[in-house]
């Protein structure tokens, strides 16, 4: 389902409409929007919690962006433009899909956001108490935020179990299957990024050329798997023949976000099966 869900989530951060969206607001430049826009559900925040609830930045680039975009624009302001920019994205994305395809998908999958286990996911629960929206586009968007978010906030407290901080996480995403240029842009530096290969290579995760081994990706599946038993809930409230119904409907929207989406981008998100 995350791969049917996330895409619905990442026009956000892809589309030029949400981009213009955040810039008609004020909040000109990529980072900008992007702390502004993904914070706003916790209100006027510092720096501290967003290094905690984003992860995978550098603590001095988070602290280049908040609070300072709250003089540029309230969370508030924030909100709508996220809003209206993920709306206009999905508008142009699934104009051919009929009115009810698009309600019948909000319905289900609202209901699957409503069965989040808020306590410990810090982005899920923010994104859960923001109101319902208006229109269907609203709704889809809004509830696909919701479970994305209640979904990495899940996948943050695996990596933190495992004892892997977020530079090694990086790290090691790249020698799996991300290209170093998608992840250099978080801020780490590169004796940061050294360090961090040092540390998974003294674990026995990469091997002398740093290549991953087996017992590093034996290890980081045991992420993957907590990742997916912690996300498991809104799809076992929805039962499975809901929760396949819902992933009929989403695969034409999935397929057109697609579309904006980059290929190596830096969400990992792989491209839907034919």
């Amino acid at each position: 389902m995350w791969t049917h869900v996330e895409p619905l989530h990442a026009v956000t951060y892809f589309h030029p409409r949400a981009r213009a969206a955040y810039e008609a607001v004020g909040l000109r430049g990529y980072w900008r929007g992007y702390f502004a826009g993904r914070a706003a559900p916790l209100g006027p925040t510092d720096a501290a919690p967003v290094i905690a609830a984003f992860y995978t930045f550098a603590p001095p680039m988070v602290s280049r962006a908040l609070p300072a975009v709250w003089r540029l624009a309230t969370p508030q302001e924030a909100l709508r433009a996220r809003l209206t920019g993920a709306v206009q994205a999905l508008a142009e994305l699934t104009y051919e899909l009929p009115e009810t395809h698009l309600a019948e998908a909000a319905e289900l999958l609202e209901e699957a956001a409503g069965a989040i286990e808020p306590a410990g996911r810090v982005l899920g629960a923010a994104n859960a108490a923001l109101p319902r929206g208006e229109y269907p586009l609203a709704r889809l968007w809004q509830a696909a935020t919701t479970l994305r978010e209640h979904r990495g906030d899940g996948h943050i407290a695996a990596l933190v179990a495992a004892d892997l901080d977020p530079v090694e996480a990086l790290a090691w995403r790249v020698a799996v299957d991300q290209p170093l240029q998608n992840l250099l842009g978080r801020g780490w530096s590169e004796e940061q990024w050294h360090a961090a290969r040092s540390r998974l290579a003294e674990r026995g995760w990469l091997g002398p050329e740093g290549e991953a081994t087996e017992l590093g990706r034996a290890g980081f599946q045991a992420v993957e798997d907590a990742t997916d038993r912690a996300a498991a809930r809104p799809w076992r409230a929805l039962g499975p023949d809901r929760t396949d119904h819902l992933r009929e409907l989403l695969e034409p929207m999935a397929r057109a976000c697609h579309t904006v989406i980059p290929e190596n981008s830096p969400i990992g998100l792989p491209a839907l099966q034919s």
